[in-house]
């Protein structure tokens, strides 16, 4: 019999818990809003304690938070501008409750791990997931392995070209401006141009924009990672004319120099929707509460 596993898709508005051991297996699930550190640990609690025979939780958060299992803040969600989350320890909050292996990794991390074990991404390395929406965030798995170092890579925070008599908006991030968080997640979108992204026509000079920083974004990381495949979630690409305008401007920033048929020929099979679709994240904690039990 597969053991059976719990997993938690902690996000900066709502929770999602699951029982099951994978995709075709879900045997429970709920969603609540993410409200005090107490009454949403505790209702997660209180979802799995329904459940005999868990083998393990596992979590994929917000962040920033630290994944290091060596860590004496392991568990913990690091600064945060979530209000009241900063330095909660919410690995010892499941532990206090479970006497369970627990994992922990961020919101990100997990679902580039489902996609790598079940969705989009299977038999590529290495893999690159990116999340454009609330905020901006990416995972990598090399190897099979999540890619971390001194904590999880901070992908929505690297810096981009910025053409000021282009784009005059300063930037939303309230650590670095102009990031690429700060000029392309859904809080600049809706502060530069005065109204919510899903709102915006189609036919809207925001979008081109968003594509351009997003190819700027995805040309670096495909020089630096070389990854087979980039799966990209979140609110923002679930616009249709996004992926066709975001693969076109990467093959012409890449300007022919990474000799890769992937690119060159078959980039709608290269840049990609998730292939578990909302579920990648819920299904990453799973597949994190696996790698818990074999740890």
């Amino acid at each position: 019999m597969k053991p059976l596993f719990g997993g938690i898709e902690g996000g900066g508005t709502k929770f999602v818990c699951a029982v099951g051991t994978g995709p075709d297996d879900i045997r429970a699930e709920t969603r609540f809003p993410t409200t005090t550190p107490a009454e949403t640990m505790g209702k997660a609690v209180e979802f799995f304690k329904e459940y005999e025979g868990l083998s393990a939780i596992g979590v994929a958060c917000f962040g920033p938070l630290d994944p290091s299992p060596a860590s004496p803040t392991f568990g913990r969600i690091m600064p945060t501008p979530k209000p009241g989350w900063t330095n909660v320890d919410v690995v010892g909050a499941l532990r206090a409750a479970f006497d369970l292996p627990v994992g922990f990794d961020t919101d990100v991390d997990g679902a580039a791990l489902s996609e790598w074990r079940w969705g989009a991404a299977q038999n590529c390395n290495p893999v690159l997931y990116l999340t454009i929406g609330t905020g901006i965030g990416g995972g990598a798995l090399i190897n099979g392995n999540l890619l971390h170092g001194l904590i999880h890579p901070e992908m929505g925070h690297i810096p981009l070209p910025h053409d000021l008599e282009r784009d005059p908006f300063i930037g939303a991030c309230p650590f670095h401006n102009d990031c690429f968080e700060g000029l392309a997640a859904g809080p600049a979108i809706e502060k530069r141009w005065g109204q919510k992204a899903e709102t915006l026509p189609p036919d809207h000079p925001a979008w081109d924009l968003e594509a351009h920083y997003i190819a700027l974004a995805l040309q670096s990381y495909i020089c630096t990672l070389s990854p087979q495949r980039i799966v990209i979630g979140g609110g923002v690409t679930q616009q249709a004319h996004m992926m066709p305008l975001i693969r076109a401007k990467v093959q012409k920033m890449l300007n022919g120099y990474v000799q890769s048929s992937a690119i060159t020929q078959n980039i709608a099979e290269y840049i990609v929707l998730p292939g578990l679709g909302n579920r990648a994240g819920v299904l990453g904690a799973i597949a994190l509460a696996e790698q818990a039990l074999q740890a």
